[in-house]
C-alpha cells in the first residue's frame, strides 16, 4: 500500500465492499477481484490536486483508478454499483453489504468528481492565462526592436538604458519558455484527450454489452421468479390437500367412534333379546297348562252332566277353578302383550341394523 501512495496523498473516505472487474474477453460477465470484502478508499493528492480510488487485497493492488470529470458511477442494483476507467481500460464493480453503504460511496464519488472537474477548470484557466501572457510578450518584442532601431544601435541602447533593457530581455525569455511549455502542454492534453475519446468509445461499447448482459440476467431473474411463484402455488395446493386429508381423517375417526357406540348398543340389544328368548321358552309351558286346564274343565263339565249330584259339592271347586283360570288368562294375555311389544321392538331394531349395514 505504501508503494502506491504519493507524497502528500491522504485518505478522505474508506468503506468495505466486494470488488469485481469486467471480463476483458467477453465484456459482459463480472470476474471477482477479491475473495472477500476488502477496504476501498478515496485518496486526495494535494500536490497534484487529483483524486484516486485504491483497494488492496493482501499484497495485490486490485483498484488504482484516478477519478476524472468524465467518469460516472452507476447504481445497477440496491447493493451494486460500477464505473468505467478509460486509463485502466476496464470497468470496476463494487458489491456492498447494504444500500446505505452504496449510497454513501456514490455520493462521495459525485463529490470527488465535481472537485476533479473544478481542478481541471482551474488548470485550464492557468494555461490560458500563461498563453495570453506569452502572446502579449510576443507582441511587445517587435515594438522594443523598433524602439531600439529608432533610438540607435544596441550598444547605444545599452549605454543609455542598460539595466532596464536587460530586465526586459530576461522577462521576455521567461515568457518564451512559458509559451513553449504551454504549447507542449496543449499538445499533451490534445493527445490525452484523443486517447480518452478512444477509451470512452471502447468503454461505451463495453457498457452497452454490460447493459445487454444486465437485461439477460433480468430475464433470468424474471423466469426464476415465475418458477418460484409456480412452486408456491403448488405448495399451497398441497397444503390444501393435506388439510382435506386431515378433515377426512377426523370424519373417519368420528365414524369409527359412532360405529363402536352402535356395536355396544347392538350387544345390549342382543342381551335383551336373549332374555326375551328365555322368557319366550316359558310360553309353551303356560300354553300346555292352559290346555290342561281346558281339558280338565271339559272333563269337569262332562262329569257335571254325569254327576249332577256332585254339582253342589263341586260348584265351589268349579268356581274356584274358573277364577284361577280367569287370572291365568289375564296374566297370559298381559304376558302375550308384553311379548308382542318386545318382538316389535326387536323387529324394528333389526331393520335399523340392516339399514345401517347398507349405509356403511
Amino acid at each position: 500500500m505504501l508503494v502506491l501512495l504519493r507524497h502528500g496523498e491522504q485518505p478522505i473516505f474508506t468503506t468495505r465492499a466486494h470488488v469485481f472487474q469486467i471480463d476483458p474477453s467477453t465484456k459482459k460477465n463480472w470476474v471477482p477481484a477479491s475473495k472477500q470484502a476488502v477496504t476501498v478508499s478515496y485518496f486526495y493528492d494535494s500536490t497534484r490536486n487529483s483524486y484516486r480510488i485504491i483497494s488492496v487485497d493482501g499484497a495485490k493492488v486490485i483498484i488504482n483508478s484516478t477519478i476524472t470529470p468524465n467518469m460516472t458511477f452507476t447504481k445497477t442494483s440496491q447493493k451494486f454499483g460500477q464505473w468505467a476507467d478509460s486509463r485502466a481500460n476496464t470497468v470496476f464493480g463494487l458489491g456492498f453489504s447494504s444500500e446505505q453503504h452504496l449510497t454513501k460511496f456514490a455520493e462521495k464519488f459525485q463529490e470527488v468528481k465535481e472537485a476533479a472537474k473544478l481542478a481541471r477548470d482551474r488548470s485550464q484557466e492557468k494555461i490560458e492565462t500563461s498563453s495570453n501572457h506569452s502572446q502579449e510578450s510576443g507582441r511587445e518584442t517587435p515594438c522594443s526592436t523598433r524602439a531600439s532601431s529608432v533610438n540607435g544601435t544596441d550598444d547605444e541602447k545599452a549605454s543609455h538604458g542598460g539595466p532596464a533593457d536587460a530586465q526586459l530581455k530576461t522577462e521576455n525569455d521567461k515568457l518564451k519558455i512559458a509559451l513553449a511549455q504551454s504549447s507542449s502542454s496543449v499538445k499533451k492534453w490534445e493527445t490525452e484527450l484523443q486517447t480518452l475519446r478512444e477509451s470512452n468509445a471502447r468503454l461505451t461499447s463495453a457498457l452497452q454489452e454490460s447493459a445487454a448482459s444486465v437485461e439477460h440476467w433480468k430475464k433470468q431473474f424474471t423466469a426464476c421468479k415465475e418458477e418460484n411463484d409456480q412452486l408456491r402455488n403448488k405448495i399451497e395446493e398441497l397444503e390444501e390437500q393435506c388439510n382435506e386429508i386431515n378433515k377426512e381423517k377426523e370424519r373417519n375417526a368420528q365414524l369409527s367412534r359412532r360405529l363402536q357406540e352402535l356395536e355396544s348398543e347392538l350387544q345390549d340389544k342382543n342381551l335383551e333379546l336373549e332374555e326375551l328368548q328365555k322368557q319366550g321358552e316359558i310360553i309353551p309351558q303356560l300354553m300346555s297348562e292352559c290346555e290342561s286346564v281346558s281339558q280338565k274343565l271339559q272333563a269337569a263339565e262332562k262329569k257335571n252332566k254325569d254327576l249332577e249330584e256332585k254339582v253342589r259339592a263341586l260348584r265351589a271347586e268349579v268356581e274356584e277353578n274358573k277364577h284361577r283360570q280367569s287370572n291365568l288368562k289375564t296374566e297370559l294375555k298381559n304376558f302375550l302383550d308384553v311379548l308382542d311389544g318386545k318382538i316389535d321392538e326387536l323387529h324394528d331394531f333389526r331393520q335399523g341394523l340392516s339399514k345401517l349395514g347398507i349405509d356403511n
